[in-house]
């Protein structure tokens, strides 16, 4: 129906339609039944509202203020976008009895060390669990971690590995970053910064993993506010600090070409190469170089798939200190003034 409309379906995004006319850009964006519409004109909105309403059943709830349970403020004066689950969590905390639970700064202690040795192995430690909804807790998590609130994806990813044996420990984790949330509920994702381009950060750590597996982050920011990110555990076990570190950084690249793909084609333009920061020199170096290493020759051809995407021009790998390596939020549990930090150099700010 929408092609007959003159939509294009995005090729990377099947969810998104877009036209464009000489009046200008009208983006249509599908989730089951509901529809966002955006557009460069007031008109286009009402025509398109028009059209489709020969054709199906509307309901027009008017200009966008809620969605998914996602909240939706605009502030045209400081031409701002901000997206905010605060009504969600606030019902979360509710629903596991969380609400008068003391605030904490931090989602995850730095101290920890959430293992599988402790999880239940007598039958009094099951009996224990037995009726603490940790897999529900977890799930309600991913919907926040997922939506607007990467400062706990990290966390999240943590306890998320313990669901088929929780233990004591691991549901105090879980109730930390909830502890964290009742303190951080006003927090809102915030669109409209100076910084206009697409930027993105990678990087890995894997200090704190018992299976030796290093956890891969990456962020990637447009108008001062995140887009997209992930915190994630590497399907390898790396050798050195170096490859994961060059594991991460393709990851993210592969998520900059469909973000850049994504870009260039709803909105018709042309890209410049995008950066991507890192703060792993060597890693950065064997992006670069091509030629034989003793102690990179067994990493997989498929991980080279970076050197091809910066040697194409689409992405520019350039150094970042650790301090302002803002993915570092991502992979590992940080102290109180680097958390509130990089979430706000995420995009996360207090309504």
């Amino acid at each position: 129906m929408m092609i007959k409309l003159g939509f294009s379906r995005c090729e990377v995004d099947t969810s998104v339609f877009y036209r464009r006319t000489r009046s200008g850009l009208i983006i249509v964006l599908v989730h089951v039944d509901d529809c966002t519409i955006a557009a460069t004109t007031i008109a286009l909105i009402m025509e398109f509202k028009v059209l489709i309403a020969e054709h199906v059943e509307i309901t027009d709830l008017g200009e966008l203020h809620w969605l998914l349970g996602i909240e939706i403020k605009r502030d045209r004066d400081r031409r701002t976008i901000s997206l905010s689950q605060r009504s969600y969590l606030d019902s979360i905390l509710r629903r596991y009895g969380f609400q008068d639970l003391k605030p904490v700064s931090i989602p995850m202690d730095t101290n920890a060390r959430l293992s599988s040795a402790q999880s239940p192995a007598t039958t009094a430690e099951f009996a224990q669990m037995r009726d603490v909804p940790y897999l529900e807790a977890v799930g309600s998590l991913m919907y926040a971690a997922l939506g607007t609130r990467p400062d706990i994806a990290f966390a999240v990813q943590t306890v998320s590995r313990f669901s088929k044996k929780p233990g004591p420990a691991h549901w105090e984790a879980v109730k930390r970053i909830f502890r964290y949330l009742k303190g951080s509920t006003e927090l809102w994702l915030v669109y409209g910064g100076n910084q206009k381009e697409l930027v993105g950060y990678a990087d890995a750590d894997g200090s704190m993993a018992e299976d030796r597996h290093a956890i891969s982050g990456y962020a990637f920011i447009i108008y001062g506010g995140a887009v997209s990110w992930s915190a994630k555990r590497q399907d390898i076990i790396a050798l050195s600090t170096t490859e994961a570190e060059y594991v991460a950084a393709t990851h993210a690249a592969k998520e900059a070409l469909w973000l850049r793909s994504l870009i260039s084609q709803v909105f018709d333009t042309t890209l410049d190469a995008t950066t991507l920061f890192s703060d792993n020199q060597s890693a950065i170096a064997l992006t670069k170089d091509h030629q034989y290493h003793a102690r990179s020759k067994h990493i997989d051809v498929r991980f080279h798939f970076i050197r091809w995407i910066v040697e194409r021009g689409s992405i520019r790998l350039i150094y970042c200190p650790t301090d302002d390596m803002v993915a570092d939020t991502l992979t590992k549990a940080l102290p109180s003034a680097k958390v509130k930090h990089f979430a706000t150099e995420l995009g996360l700010a207090a309504a």
